[in-house]
């Protein structure tokens, strides 16, 4: 079901751009949605967190280091649970944790992202989980961009469950 309020927003915040741009995995879109736009917007946050809360079950909470880090810390405050953040890999120093926070070997958790091209750095997050002893079966997205990563995600018994596709954040953009 589109949301029509977090679509409004996310547009009002300018986090919805046209052009043309390279993307992360090394394509290019004639659109860019800008996460750091909608992370530091206050009402972008509030809805992703209020619409993240309604979705969350029991798990605990994970974030992608460093764009889902606003979204899985407001989605922590809104739903009064814990959460961790998975680096992209080990620091070099201090601890040297590759996960910040505290999870259990069996505890359930979802990965909180902002977009979703590919699916490759959730994958790679869910594995770093797993990997920790978590049971992980899906990532919540605000934005599904619909280029495969429901299908990458799939092949590693990972579910995608979007707050946007790209073709409801895209359609009718003109009125």
């Amino acid at each position: 079901m589109v949301n029509r309020e977090l679509i409004d927003a996310l547009r009002d915040a300018d986090a919805v751009k046209f052009g043309e741009f390279e993307l992360s995995h090394g394509g290019t879109s004639d659109y860019y949605v800008d996460k750091y736009v909608f992370e530091t917007d206050p009402r972008c946050l509030r809805l992703i967190a209020s619409a993240f809360a309604d979705r969350i079950g029991g798990e605990h909470l994970a974030g992608v280091a460093l764009g889902a880090v606003p979204l899985v810390a407001a989605t922590a405050v809104e739903t009064d649970r814990p959460f961790v953040i998975v680096r992209k890999q080990a620091k070099e120093y201090g601890t040297g944790n590759r996960i910040e926070g505290t999870v259990e070997a069996g505890e359930e958790v979802v990965v909180l992202e902002d977009i979703a091209t590919t699916g490759r750095s959730a994958i790679d997050a869910v594995e770093a989980l797993r990997e920790a002893g978590a049971v992980v079966e899906r990532v919540l997205v605000v934005v599904d961009r619909e280029d495969g990563a429901d299908a990458n995600l799939a092949e590693h018994d990972i579910e995608l469950e979007s707050l946007l596709t790209a073709t409801e954040l895209l359609a009718d953009r003109d009125g």
